[in-house]
């Protein structure tokens, strides 16, 4: 990955974007497409949309969620503590004793605090819900943490982007920045291709809380012929999955394809075959009954639009720690930009029955 596409990378991971206050997140990536698009813009709710016209009648839209899960301030307690309550899938277990960023009108530092080993009773360990579990912003009461935060300020983890040994990054909210990430750069690709289809590159909000701007984004692009949604998904090689827990998916070993469910089977050959033809590895993934990503709102949209559901391989999904190898992001905007240059020679996307 090249330091102009890394560091596009490392603004949208440094950003806050919990679901429903994506703003900050959905600004660095539209600055990153608007050098080659034909158009860039935004709807009621911040869904950011660019496009590339083409000649042909194909037009294909490449996908990626902005936002990630966090936590918001529900109260202000009268020692000066806050009250949390969760954004998305947030991991009550990975919570407490974590530094945290308060986003009001100015970032405030806090941690989830955690009652020392020494204080505790060992017999009684366990993980509170999110809900139980409180910040300090080393406020003396409600009057002094009322100057810096109110009820309904968004909350993140702290860390940002840490690089590990052998091309591979750490970082909170990787689900799904590395998915918006890869449709810019697919994109972008896409565009240098010069091929005849009409591409979109979409980043969603508040896929975490419900598919929600995906089902804004499926129902107003009326013209979309067919919708490539990136997500991640769980890369199972680490020690401490079970064995009855353990997939197919490995880090490193190159996007995920995802078949079954709401994933259009014409499609699904169609990024198998351009992985072959361009030597790109791909993993495959099973999905019997739902995908998990803006793909199951997409396909449904306007009577049905065919879908597909891209990923990249993360380990430790919806913690402050998920593991990416960037290799894997530069094969899945690889493979994003041979399928809307394919496109227009795959069509009609329908099943043959």
């Amino acid at each position: 990955m090249d330091e102009s596409r890394r560091a596009f990378l490392n603004d949208l991971l440094e950003a806050p974007t919990p679901s429903g206050f994506e703003a900050a997140g959905q600004r660095v990536w539209i600055d990153h497409v608007e050098p080659f698009a034909d158009d860039v813009y935004t709807d009621a709710y911040g869904n950011a949309i660019a496009v590339h016209e083409g000649t042909a009648e194909t037009t294909i839209a490449l996908t990626g969620h902005g936002d990630e899960i966090g936590f918001i301030v529900r109260d202000v307690l009268e020692e000066g503590f806050l009250r949390i309550a969760p954004v998305g899938g947030s991991d009550r277990t990975v919570t407490k004793g974590q530094h945290v960023t308060i986003h009001g009108d100015e970032p405030v530092n806090g941690v989830i605090g955690q009652t020392a080993i020494h204080l505790r009773d060992p017999d009684d360990d366990r993980y509170d819900e999110i809900t139980a579990q409180f910040v300090d912003i080393g406020a003396a009461d409600a009057e002094a943490a009322a100057e810096h935060v109110e009820v309904g300020d968004p909350v993140t983890f702290s860390t940002t982007v840490e690089d590990l040994v052998d091309g591979r990054i750490a970082a909170r909210g990787i689900d799904n920045r590395a998915g918006s990430w890869a449709a810019a750069e697919g994109f972008r690709r896409a565009v240098a291709a010069d091929g005849d289809a009409t591409v979109y590159a979409v980043s969603t909000v508040q896929e975490e809380v419900g598919l929600n701007g995906a089902q804004m984004v499926g129902f107003g692009l009326d013209d979309v012929d067919a919708f490539v949604a990136v997500d991640v998904t769980h890369a199972t090689d680490n020690p401490d999955v079970t064995a009855e827990r353990r997939g197919p998916v490995v880090l490193g070993d190159g996007p995920v394809v995802t078949r079954g469910s709401a994933n259009h089977p014409v499609l699904v050959d169609l990024a198998r075959d351009v992985a072959d033809d361009a030597g790109i590895d791909v993993q495959l993934q099973a999905a019997g009954i739902r995908t998990g990503t803006d793909a199951d709102a997409f396909f449904t949209a306007r009577g049905g639009v065919p879908s597909l559901s891209v990923s990249i391989p993360n380990r430790y999904m919806h913690t402050p720690v998920e593991v990416v190898d960037l290799a894997d992001l530069d094969a899945v905007a690889d493979l994003l930009a041979g399928m809307a240059s394919a496109a227009p020679d795959a069509t009609p996307f329908a099943v043959d029955v």
